[in-house]
């Protein structure tokens, strides 16, 4: 995904990544976007320059672009893009992991 998005700060976007189809022990179900829960994982797509210090040096984040991460389940802040998919802008401090 391809965003002219450029975070400010200790900034994040990320696109969530959603299970459209639950499976159950019965077979699969799909649910409607308010049944399901809120999702915890992404992709990075944009980060920031990072913080400030107390004495104006710059502290670079710990993710990069593509890393997927595990976030603050309601963490973060959601927006629609042109394109009309979802991001969601996080500070770096509501990424709980970054996933191998």
């Amino acid at each position: 995904m391809a965003l002219n998005i450029k975070p400010l700060g200790d900034r994040v976007v990320v696109e969530p990544l959603e299970k459209d189809v639950e499976t159950f022990a019965g077979g699969q179900l799909v649910l409607p976007d308010t049944a399901k829960e809120k999702p915890q994982q992404g992709v990075v797509v944009a980060v920031g320059p990072g913080r400030l210090d107390d004495d104006g040096n710059r502290i670079p984040l710990d993710v990069k672009v593509g890393d997927k991460v595990v976030y603050a389940k309601y963490a973060g802040t959601s927006f629609k893009t042109e394109g009309g998919s979802e991001v969601l802008f996080l500070k770096e401090s509501d990424i709980l992991a970054v996933l191998d």
